[in-house]
């Protein structure tokens, strides 16, 4: 009898460890998309682990949002939602002429490549009306765009048009690894708010020829990458933007633009988020707002983009900033060289640095900026904050012309500054304009110019007064 209870409670064990097993398995599948407006805890999309990430109860990023191109990111996994396309493409190879591909549907793409599919389309017409139910999960993984391509797909465009115009409605998204756009030789239009022209996502890559692209929403840059980066280029074709908070190219991955026109009205030309990059070749770039300026580079700490050193290198072409500084840097750190841009602003900032209240922990959320300029003629101050600073390196011909509040300045034997204010510079190299008592390559103009003892840096200086170009001294401080 005894051992008939050890043989029965066995069985049971064993059977009640066989229903918990079950339970607990982990799918292969990755997880669909969710909205997530409550504090949820969310699987990230593909990711079997069981890591979890927990979304804000506001749904609004630590140390606020981004100033514009994007919506402020959530911390959002898929769940819930489904991603589907009118024509689907899954794993299969297809090409078609001429065809006419639409959606009315809230979060339903017109034309939805995955798995590995390619397709190839030659003058579609393709538009969307429908609005999407999750801006972050439109701005991370595509919900809702008009071609949305992920899992490794591959898609071809040339010619035709491509318009959207319900909320979140991204024109095309490529999104994961893998998975490349090329467009070439059409027109795309974006009007609802959160509705991009082109949008990569993790680590998605677009290439446009000859493509013009206009956005008229709000939080809608035409040209944008967006969580967990992404690459994009472009040759040639316009891009321009209309609605608030919509810079010309927002960047949270490596955006590079060449021989193109980009124009934004109201908002940034450019902006960079974090540990990224915009490079533009030939380029003809135009906007700017009061505050943040014409090409801003932050971080937000929404989690869109890794901390680091933004980097923008402008090649020749045109840049116009229409409002505010020329360039604005907060809450991280920035890397600017300009070589033989023709560079024009409206105010009279050329760079400011400074911490604010939107982003990062005060009295620790100020910019660090390191401009290059070669062969330039700048104009305007360079003014910083107690907790934010930047170095000005000119060569090869270039000049500066405006008050320095506080920041560094090298200059070479082919460049020069002209002063229009009493200035402060926390460090002066200039080997080959001091010679004696004067300084020959700084054209002071009758200002005095101060510079920090105490600095390693300027111990060549000697704690002496020297005398400038066209009157003017520059004094130990």
């Amino acid at each position: 009898m005894v051992n008939k209870k050890i043989i029965f409670a066995s069985i049971l064990l064993m059977l009640l460890v066989v229903v918990f097993a079950g339970c607990t398995a982990t799918s292969n599948t990755a997880a669909p998309v969710k909205n997530t407006s409550t504090a949820d805890t969310l699987i990230q999309p593909g990711d079997n682990s069981g890591n979890t990430i927990t979304a804000s109860s506001d749904g609004m990023p630590p140390g606020g949002a981004p100033p514009g191109g994007v919506l402020p990111g959530g911390n959002i996994g898929l769940s819930n939602y489904t991603l589907s396309g009118v024509f689907t493409i899954d794993g299969e190879t297809e090409s078609e002429s001429g065809g006419k591909y639409s959606s009315d549907t809230t979060d339903v793409s017109a034309i939805y490549v995955t798995n590995a599919g390619s397709l190839i389309l030659d003058n579609p017409t393709i538009s969307t009306t429908g609005n999407t139910s999750s801006s972050d999960a439109s701005s991370f993984y595509g919900l809702n765009g008009a071609i949305l391509a992920n899992n490794g797909s591959t898609v071809s465009v040339t010619g035709g048009s491509i318009s959207t115009t319900g909320s979140g409605a991204n024109g095309v998204i490529p999104t994961g690894a893998g998975t490349s756009v090329t467009l070439s030789d059409l027109i795309i239009t974006a009007s609802g708010d959160g509705g991009h022209g082109v949008m990569a996502t993790l680590g998605g890559s677009l290439i446009l020829t000859d493509v013009d692209i206009s956005t008229t929403g709000s939080h809608g840059a035409p040209v944008a990458t967006d969580r967990g980066s992404g690459t994009v280029n472009v040759t040639r074709g316009t891009i321009h933007s209309s609605g608030a908070d919509s810079p010309g190219i927002y960047s949270t991955g490596v955006i590079t633009v060449t021989d193109a026109t980009i124009t934004s009205e109201g908002t940034e030309a450019a902006v960079i988020e974090g540990f990224n990059s915009i490079h533009l070749n030939n380029t003809t770039l135009s906007g700017g707002v009061e505050k943040t300026g014409g090409i801003m580079v932050y971080q937000s700490f929404s989690g869109d983009a890794e901390t680091g050193t933004g980097v923008v290198t402008m090649n020749g072409g045109s840049y116009i900033a229409t409002a505010g500084p020329m360039f604005f840097v907060t809450n991280t750190d920035a890397n600017i060289t300009l070589t033989g841009v023709d560079v024009t602003s409206r105010s009279d900032t050329l760079i400011k640095a400074a911490g604010t209240s939107r982003w990062g922990t005060e009295g620790k959320n100020g910019g660090i900026v390191s401009l290059t300029a070669d062969g330039e003629t700048l104009n305007g101050s360079l003014v910083t904050d107690d907790i934010s600073s930047i170095v000005v390196t000119l060569k090869n011909g270039s000049a500066l012309t405006g008050a320095i509040n506080s920041a560094a300045l090298i200059l070479d034997p082919t460049s020069r500054w002209s002063v229009t204010g009493d200035s402060n510079l926390t460090s002066l190299t200039d080997p080959d304009g001091i010679s004696a008592g004067s300084i020959t390559n700084i054209i002071g103009n009758g200002y005095t110019v101060t510079y920090d003892t105490g600095l390693s840096e300027n111990s060549k200086l000697g704690g002496k007064v020297y005398s400038l170009a066209n009157g003017g001294t520059l004094t130990p401080q």
